[in-house]
């Protein structure tokens, strides 16, 4: 392995947590081929994926229950920006490193059919190793469960990657019991679901998100009940960040 990208990989992640991020990770993206980007050709040219992620603050996450609050759909928003801060930081220290980079857009959908996005943050996420794919589609990750939001930055610098980690979702159902709008189908999966719809109904989420919209203060695509019931996510948990490796 090479020394100075191991070197440039700890003083990457020791930069993010000096941003504001709390977990930093690589994934190669030979691992990511296969999945939709948009372009098409996307992950051409840019062998590593780094996954960044923001723990949102308990404090928000506790007191949902069985619908969103306006302090978490104003939380979800600042988080969101603050991922794409921290993005462009990063872009800028891999460019000053010599590589080209490339940030992609923390909560960008570009198809609202099909919730797609140039690329899938949690896919990135789970290949470099920050967490697993929960029965809610949400990745879950062993320091704060899935109270996390997630952006990328694809780039050319062959850094070295982290492996995908071991599902402990097990025989837990809090998360299918919790949903308000039943949609997920309390399925089990060693990495990763081949589609969504083998672990989550979408027509009945997606309702159940527009009647969110139709609450006071909340704006499109916001519910959190998943993300708030997780035990993963519940007990007090160190706020460090994690830098998972080979």
């Amino acid at each position: 392995m090479n020394t100075s990208l191991v070197s440039s990989a700890e003083a990457l992640f020791d930069a993010v947590r000096g941003w504001g991020g709390d977990l930093a990770a690589v994934a190669d993206t030979t691992r990511l081929a296969g999945i939709e980007t948009d372009p098409a050709d996307l992950l051409a040219g840019y062998p590593r994926a780094v996954s960044l992620g923001v723990r949102l603050a308990d404090g928000i996450m506790d007191p949902i229950t069985d619908r969103p609050s306006p302090l978490y759909a104003r939380h979800y928003q600042n988080v969101n920006a603050l991922l794409d801060h921290i993005a462009a930081r990063v872009s800028g220290l891999l460019q000053s490193w010599g590589g080209r980079a490339l940030p992609i857009p923390a909560s960008h959908i570009l198809c609202e059919e099909r919730f797609q996005a140039s690329l899938s943050h949690k896919a990135a996420a789970l290949q470099a190793g920050l967490g697993w794919q929960g029965k809610s589609l949400l990745l879950v990750t062993p320091q704060y469960g899935p109270r996390v939001r997630l952006v990328t930055v694809l780039t050319d610098l062959d850094l070295p990657a982290g492996r995908p980690l071991q599902n402990r979702c097990a025989e837990c159902t809090v998360c299918t019991e919790a949903c308000p709008a039943g949609a997920i189908l309390n399925a089990s999966t060693d990495l990763h679901y081949a589609t969504r719809r083998e672990a989550v109904d979408l027509e009945a989420c997606v309702r159940q998100l527009r009647r969110n919209e139709r609450l006071k203060h909340i704006p499109p695509y916001i519910c959190g009940v998943c993300v708030a019931v997780c035990p993963w996510g519940r007990p007090g948990r160190s706020a460090s960040l994690e830098t998972l490796r080979l």
